[in-house]
């Protein structure tokens, strides 16, 4: 099977369900162009950017404040999905592992987290900071950090 092609998922009583689509939400627009400028994680110098939401998702932004934190979900558009191991943190001196044991943006569903933190809000763009995402990058969801269980 080629990747190509979609292979249904069985449902647990072996029925077919429908294949898994996502739609970007938004994009990232940031000074990185290039992955080589791109530091490894948000906290290791990325610099702040903005997030430009899709008019179809007002509703859903409508809430967000300056200062709130948030995890950014986006869909590594560049990214190698063929890849199953790497180096960690492309150290030659480190042995292969597993995607699924790294952070490597090559993986076979490439998806980024990102924490940041809201610096400005304006209509449909959000400004945040320690975004390491490159520009054009496709937002597919965001999520509140959650605090302690007496803040939820």
């Amino acid at each position: 099977m080629t990747a190509d092609e979609q292979s249904p998922i069985p449902d647990r009583d072996d029925q077919v369900r429908e294949p898994m689509q996502l739609h970007p939400v938004g994009r990232v627009e940031s000074s990185l162009r290039e992955l080589a400028d791109a530091p490894r994680q948000g906290d290791e110098g990325a610099p702040d950017a903005w997030v430009v939401f899709d008019e179809s998702v007002h509703a859903a932004v409508a809430d967000v404040a300056v200062g709130d934190e948030l995890i950014l979900i986006t869909w590594f558009d560049r990214a190698d999905r063929s890849v199953q191991k790497v180096h960690p943190r492309s150290d030659l001196s480190r042995p292969p592992t597993g995607v699924f044991s790294t952070r490597s943006p090559d993986r076979p569903n490439p998806l980024g987290l990102h924490r940041v933190t809201v610096l400005a809000v304006d209509d449909l763009r959000l400004h945040v900071n320690n975004l390491e995402a490159l520009d054009g990058t496709p937002i597919v969801d965001v999520k509140p950090v959650i605090g302690d269980i007496s803040d939820r």
